[in-house]
């Protein structure tokens, strides 16, 4: 019987990335938000990969969570995780995604309605129409809407590469039980310096 690691597999990055920003709005780092992140390293993190990825021209996409006055667009997520309810009608301020990574001219915005950037949304296609071939993921949270991204990355055939810093969660051992999965079975968990030295590399 073999002893190896059936998850010791790794996946490289291609040579035409795609920065994705997942859901970096008010909400997690608002006081008195039900959302609250305890910390806000990681959007300091997402906006120095951010800054890198516009100065080497690599394509940059942002998503946000938003749904209609009565939520039907929301389903059975929206009554599973009911604190999405202030994000009913666009959420107003909360909805807004933070000024430190607010989206430049020509960046595309996709509003989701469900964890993955790639459910029911235009995100894959406008991907391959650019030539994409590796998905840079940074946001929150990493348990629900990073992770399902991710995974959906994999399966459309993008390769993922989580930004350790640059994503979190609700709790540290949250945090690290789901970027040890990740690695493990749906992509690649890379530190800040990695991604910064992997979106400068000449293309």
């Amino acid at each position: 019987m073999s002893t190896s690691d059936p998850f010791d597999g790794t996946l490289a990055g291609g040579r035409r990335p795609a920065l994705v920003l997942i859901d970096l709005m008010r909400a997690y780092f608002t006081e008195g938000s039900p959302l609250l992140l305890p910390s806000r390293d990681c959007l300091d993190s997402a906006a120095r990969v951010l800054a890198a990825a516009r100065r080497h021209g690599v394509p940059v996409v942002h998503t946000r969570v938003a749904y209609g006055p009565d939520g039907a667009d929301g389903g059975l997520f929206l009554r599973k995780v009911p604190a999405l309810r202030m994000l009913l009608d666009g959420g107003g301020p909360l909805g807004e995604l933070m000024p430190e990574v607010a989206p430049a001219d020509g960046e595309q915005v996709v509003v989701k309605q469900y964890p993955s950037a790639f459910f029911a949304t235009p995100l894959a296609s406008s991907l391959r129409a650019r030539g994409v071939d590796t998905v840079v993921l940074a946001g929150v949270s990493t348990s629900g809407c990073v992770r399902a991204s991710t995974l959906d990355a994999l399966q459309h055939g993008f390769v993922p590469l989580v930004v350790r810093e640059a994503v979190g969660d609700r709790t540290p051992e949250t945090q690290e039980a789901n970027l040890f999965d990740i690695q493990a079975k749906c992509g690649e968990v890379v530190g800040e310096a990695t991604a910064l030295r992997y979106l400068a590399e000449e293309r």
